[in-house]
């Protein structure tokens, strides 16, 4: 086992025995390893931010409240059968990704997307703690930021979607981040900051919430949806969605789809940069154990149950549901931001379009572009 496995493997057994002691005998013993490579695996893990407490005679113990993302930490929240150490333990929708994380990226889209050029099969995540070169729509940059964010992209190869249905990845993707953000939440509205940690014995642990209740939620803890891909919380944006497609030009249909998301799980140390400020927000005010790990779970659990189901299990309703822009005067941006149109929002439809009325009287059907709130100067 060479010293990259022999990391990952003693992070996936600290992982799924979080908060108790692990003696160098029985790790090495599990792992077949010598007490000289847990040393420096263990060295190695405390160099990249994780609190590895070690103590005479007990051993070692991944600390409870840490909250960094891994393959091993989000398959530990995931539902069904499996092996943890396989960093695949998914649920019933979501029986064959494949998960691979990283430190830092340019961009999570654009690495899948070249992984997917090359074969890669559906179900392929990349997650990262950082990008140098994160994207947002309308080719602007998404801030990404170490240590405080979770940038996520998923690699869908659809056999019965027309590339002008493309929103619908999109929007399934919205409605999985609200489930995610809220699952952090308990239904008093307060965050459960104790809850799943100190678990060992590869005891199954869940989220803090049922990521299908979108109920019992204090309403400023509930996640709404701007059209079309942005999440907001508090009145601040906490999430971004950028889907990226290649289409065959014989059939007009989706070879593949990269489905990426941002969020932004705590606010950077001296606060985000000004041209966002007062725009952009954090989920949470204050780091909770397990946090990252838990989102990324919750949101690719729901988004396969969603994906994979017949009829995309009719969350159209929740997307609306969820909407921000319902009922509000807004401007509507035109694909590639050369102008914008003043409208009112009357209704988002069953394709998860937006149904608006121009100021001028006229109706229109949007499937593109983006729309902002802000109020007429």
């Amino acid at each position: 086992m060479n010293s990259r496995s022999t990391k990952d493997a003693l992070r996936a057994l600290l992982e799924r025995n979080r908060g108790a002691y692990l003696s160098g005998a029985q790790i090495a013993s599990e792992l077949k390893i010598s007490r000289t490579a847990i040393w420096k695996a263990v060295e190695s893990l405390r160099a990249e931010g994780y609190e590895i407490r070690s103590v005479k005679a007990k051993g070692y113990s991944l600390a409870p409240d840490t909250d960094i993302v891994s393959a091993p930490g989000v398959a530990r929240y995931l539902t069904g059968p499996g092996s943890f150490a396989d960093a695949k333990e998914l649920s019933e929708g979501a029986s064959d990704l494949s998960i691979e994380v990283f430190d830092v990226v340019g961009s999570t889209n654009t690495l899948l997307k070249e992984r997917a050029a090359a074969g890669a099969r559906e179900g392929t995540v990349i997650i990262a703690n950082s990008q140098t070169g994160g994207k947002g729509r309308m080719g602007r940059s998404f801030f990404s930021p170490s240590n405080t964010g979770l940038y996520i992209s998923v690699l869908l190869r659809p056999m019965d979607l027309p590339a002008e249905r493309a929103l619908k990845i999109t929007t399934m993707a919205a409605v999985s981040a609200c489930a995610a953000i809220e699952a952090l939440f308990t239904e008093d509205g307060d965050r459960t900051e104790n809850e799943n940690a100190g678990h060992s014995d590869n005891e199954d642990v869940k989220p803090t919430a049922d990521a299908n209740d979108v109920h019992n939620v204090n309403p400023e803890n509930r996640p709404l949806i701007k059209w079309v891909n942005d999440i907001f919380l508090r009145d601040l944006k906490v999430a971004g969605i950028l889907t990226e497609a290649s289409i065959s030009m014989e059939s007009g249909r989706l070879e593949y789809a990269v489905l990426g998301i941002g969020f932004n799980v705590y606010e950077p140390e001296g606060g985000f940069p000004k041209e966002i400020r007062g725009i952009a927000g954090a989920i949470l005010k204050e780091r909770i154990p397990d946090a990252k790990n838990r989102i990324a779970a919750v949101f690719l659990q729901k988004f396969f149950e969603i994906y994979r189901a017949p009829d995309h299990a009719g969350y159209e309703a929740e997307y609306k549901a969820r909407s921000l822009v319902i009922g509000k005067d807004v401007d509507v941006i035109s694909t590639g931001g050369a102008g914008s149109r003043r409208a009112h929002v009357l209704d988002i439809n069953e394709d998860c379009n937006l149904v608006v009325r121009f100021e001028d009287g006229s109706s229109g059907v949007l499937s593109s572009g983006e729309v902002s709130v802000r109020p007429k100067k």
